[in-house]
């Protein structure tokens, strides 16, 4: 339950004690102290029930052996399971404080350092490309990746988005790794404070909405295409292959449908119709024909009749934090003036 809600990057959950029995523990402490609850612990967890356990964290020592021991507080749990391990001759570091107090360590970190870095947000209209510029950026941190989410309300990918903890927990990391290249700036996607269901922490976020903006320029058929790769040949065949394998219980079509009635009130009624059925049209005319070409034209309708509109109020209010606009090309060699401007 614990792990479930958030966890570290690359750590793996063998627990010394299952949920449930974690509960009847707990139960048992409230209603007779520690020492009834630990005891009944040590009756619970042994026989075969403890080897089999054991032989899993030997198990993934031996995979892993620069691992760390952590559990929530850095306490009974996973010192008696440091103890059973020395026993068997595994002797492995135990994080201290537990998962909590790393965590807020990393709480700390992230904040110190998105406050204290000098930070560019790569801003543009969407489908602009502006994932596939962060790429080639080395000192550049990809938000939508560490979200698992496109950023946009038909951005959800087949699997789930990390837990909020998780979120947090990976941006922490990335800020870290930038901070110990010691790069002179930070590159970022110009974000709303929520990328899909998980949101930036509010000081982080504050740091970020009031960095300078670089404005990525495309024009729309380049954005359209950008789209038509990313929404639709990936995203069909991410959604099919999870599908097939019982990872979502939704197809595609069902997903891009349930979408639009999420937007439905901000499309407005008539142009809600509208998309409707271009995607209805164009999903008939890849089941019937295999020809997929047809989803261009409710896309291309979705970005200038609402994703752009969008972009241009939003845009305004930020007039006074733009200091470039150009295309690909010309960021990346606006950028290049300013490492050599040092």
């Amino acid at each position: 339950m614990e792990f479930a809600k958030g966890s570290f990057q690359n750590s793996i959950n063998l627990p010394l004690l299952t949920d449930k029995e974690r509960e009847i523990i707990g139960t048992t402490y409230k209603q007779k102290g520690n020492k009834e609850a630990v005891a009944l612990g040590h009756k619970i967890v042994s026989g075969d029930i403890k080897e089999k356990r054991i032989n899993l964290w030997i198990d993934f020592i031996k995979a892993n052996p620069n691992a760390y021991l952590f559990c929530w507080r850095g306490g009974q749990r996973s010192a008696i399971v440091q103890e059973w391990l020395a026993d068997r001759g595994v002797i492995i570091p135990r994080l201290k404080g537990g998962y909590k107090a790393f965590r807020n360590y990393l709480i700390k970190e992230s904040i110190s350092i998105s406050s204290s870095s000098k930070i560019y947000n790569i801003a543009g209209r969407t489908g602009s490309g502006k994932t596939l510029l962060l790429k080639e950026f080395p000192q550049a941190i990809d938000l939508e990746g560490i979200a698992h989410h496109r950023g946009s309300a038909f951005g959800r990918y087949a699997l789930a988005q990390p837990s909020q903890i998780s979120f947090e927990n990976n941006l922490a990391y990335e800020l870290i790794l930038h901070n110990e290249h010691k790069y002179p700036w930070l590159i970022i996607e110009d974000e709303s404070r929520n990328v899909g269901q998980r949101y930036i922490p509010p000081e982080v976020f504050n740091s970020f909405k009031n960095a300078k903006l670089v404005l990525l320029e495309r024009p729309l058929q380049e954005r359209i295409d950008i789209i038509y790769d990313d929404y639709i040949i990936y995203s069909q065949q991410e959604y099919e292959e999870a599908y097939n394998k019982g990872q979502t219980p939704y197809t595609w079509y069902e997903v891009m449908q349930y979408n639009f009635q999420r937007i439905r009130k901000r499309l407005g009624e008539e142009r809600y119709k509208r998309l409707i059925k271009l995607l209805e049209i164009a999903w008939n005319e890849q089941i019937c024909r295999g020809n997929r070409e047809l989803h261009k034209d409710w896309i291309e309708t979705l970005l200038v009749e609402y994703y752009d509109p969008m972009y241009d109020y939003q845009i305004k209010k930020k007039i006074e934090q733009i200091i470039f606009k150009g295309n690909q090309e010309e960021i990346l060699e606006f950028f290049s003036s300013l490492e050599t401007k040092r």
